[in-house]
């Protein structure tokens, strides 16, 4: 089947025909109609945070036009033939569009938002999303939302209307559509659209063209959820950081637990939920907020904890958070976490001796006082209750099993701290 235009019926040529002929001496103008209307959207986010990456207009094109006049309506046979716009003119509400492109789905909506508050500039007359249609019924499509606007006594739009002539009156009024999509989906329907609408040979298109823009659509869709959840894991990083905001929640054990399980998602081995035991190590060196344990974890100290004990297996979140603790603080966290318990103190002293030696190795001096707060213990140095290398050497398999915890596992409360549970420690 041919274009509109080459199977319309006979008898609406001459009405289509005039139309197409109205519509061509006034295109000019309606490029300056264009022009105002992208100029007059993308004001709006002018004092907003999130920015579209761009805002384009654009006009029908006069071929484009004629078709889409030239469309019938499906009637019974017999009947008489019918346009289904019959005055194009002022019934097709795309002459105008407006497409603003942004990076994320999320923002689609919050520009959808802030175009359709500004009553004083437009009257929504509809909103509705591309791809509802496609979701529903289990297919693949380009997701965009489209607006379709009216103005209120635009001075452009007069001059376009007073060279219309003809029975279209001179009101300012006019509608035309916004449409805001991704820049992945708008490069996808941009691709689309030049095979499909702009092929000189429409008879060309197959099945299996279908078939493979659906399967780009898919994968375009998969992407684009990659990206969402990046943005809204970066979101709530940044968010840890916050000395003033989020950073200064308090810690407690289902609060540590969110923040690790952000951090690290990859280390997550726990075998059950239960995260008491690491609040209390937190506590014993007074670390308290989001943004203190967020700093504790940063990835380089991470990756030097993980080298200096060559774990034979990856450990799970409560060794690595002992390990990482013993770290930053040293001798004051065999002090503070020890409760008494020798074999568990010992053992915290020859992972001490192995990191001091990969630090040395390193080149990279041992730290004399505690890198994230000030604890209630002393600092930790270097002098006395050495154990040799050799020594550490000849226990290093054995203690790569995991650290024992200082006290019972908690019920997510940090009411006793482990230097008062000396006698339930384990190694």
């Amino acid at each position: 089947m041919g274009k509109p235009w080459e199977v319309l019926d006979e008898s609406l040529r001459d009405e289509v025909g005039a139309s197409v002929e109205r519509y061509a001496a006034a295109r000019p103008m309606l490029e300056r109609v264009a022009d105002s209307m992208r100029s007059r959207i993308e004001s709006l986010f002018d004092e907003t945070e999130n920015n579209p990456l761009f805002i384009v207009g654009r006009v029908k094109t006069v071929e484009s036009f004629r078709d889409k006049a030239s469309r019938m309506l499906v009637g019974d046979v017999g009947e008489t033939p019918a346009l289904e716009f019959p005055n194009p003119l002022r019934e097709i509400h795309d002459l105008v569009g407006v497409r603003v492109i942004v990076k994320l789905p999320h923002e689609i909506r919050e520009a959808a938002n802030l175009i359709k508050r500004r009553r004083s500039d437009f009257d929504c007359r509809s909103d509705r999303e591309k791809d509802i249609g496609s979701v529903e019924s289990g297919t693949y499509g380009y997701s965009s939302r489209h607006l379709i606007l009216k103005t209120r006594g635009e001075e452009v739009v007069r001059d376009f209307q007073a060279k219309l002539d003809g029975d279209v009156k001179i009101t300012g009024n006019f509608v035309f559509e916004v449409q805001i999509r991704t820049i992945l989906s708008h490069a996808w329907s941009e691709i689309e659209h030049d095979i499909r609408f702009k092929n000189a040979e429409p008879r060309a298109w197959s099945p299996h063209i279908d078939r493979q823009f659906t399967a780009t659509a898919a994968m375009l869709e998969a992407v684009e959820d990659q990206f969402s959840e990046l943005h809204e894991r970066f979101q709530t990083v940044t968010g840890f950081w916050d000395a003033e905001g989020e950073g200064a929640e308090e810690l407690s054990a289902e609060r540590i637990q969110f923040i690790w399980q952000t951090l690290l998602p990859h280390v997550d081995r726990k075998s059950d939920d239960d995260w008491g035991w690491a609040a209390e190590l937190l506590a014993a060196h007074g670390l308290s907020r989001t943004r203190e344990f967020a700093k504790l974890l940063e990835p380089s100290v991470i990756t030097s904890v993980r080298a200096a004990l060559d774990h034979r297996y990856s450990p799970g979140p409560d060794r690595l958070l002992d390990d990482v603790l013993l770290w930053h603080f040293g001798k004051a966290h065999i002090k503070a976490t020890s409760g008494g318990d020798a074999h568990r103190a010992d053992s915290l002293r020859r992972r001490l001796v192995q990191m001091d030696a990969y630090r040395v190795k390193q080149a990279e001096p041992v730290p004399v006082a505690p890198s994230i707060a000030a604890p209630a213990t002393a600092p930790m140095d270097t002098e006395g209750e050495a154990v040799s290398k050799q020594q550490a050497g000849s226990n290093a398999k054995s203690d790569a099993k995991g650290a024992a915890k200082v006290s019972p596992k908690s019920n997510g409360t940090k009411a006793e701290t482990p230097q008062a549970k000396a006698s339930g420690t384990k190694a």
